[in-house]
């Protein structure tokens, strides 16, 4: 909850960060690196949980939901984290909305052949909003 937050790109920077999410391009949960933008990259739910039944390459959002969703339901729950109810809502968060996020990262299409409308307003869309674009000079958001 004291955590300071650091948005960068900067490798240096990167380095002497205690947890790094969706940048870095390395996936290393035993030094706490949560990025997907490698080519090699290629872990859905069910390849780090295989009682899982999603299929859906994981996000960043997602990598740090499938480490960290249970642990911190739990805690905003009171209930034990390998509890029926943190298990209950732990599968239906991610059904119902994190694997929406993963799926639109990773530019997977909600349905095969041409969409019938536009989704415009998902979440991830809202979010991609914040970032800067791609061509901006200035790439990295934290104010220095």
């Amino acid at each position: 909850q004291d955590a300071e937050i650091v948005r960068t790109r900067d490798p240096q920077r990167l380095a002497s960060c205690d947890v790094v999410v969706d940048v870095g391009g390395e996936y290393d949960p035993g030094r706490q690196r949560y990025d997907h933008h490698q080519r090699s990259f290629t872990e859905s739910m069910r390849s780090l949980k295989p009682d899982k039944p999603w299929s859906t390459k994981l996000s960043s959002a997602g990598l740090i939901y499938c480490h960290f969703g249970s642990q911190i339901l739990a805690g905003l729950l009171g209930q034990p984290e390998d509890g029926p109810v943190v298990t209950a809502l732990y599968d239906k968060l991610y059904e119902n909305f994190v694997e929406e996020i993963d799926a639109m990262d990773n530019g997977i299409a909600p349905a095969a052949g041409e969409p019938r409308y536009a989704l415009s307003t998902t979440l991830s869309a809202r979010v991609g909003h914040l970032n800067p674009r791609w061509n901006d000079p200035d790439q990295d958001t934290e104010v220095g």
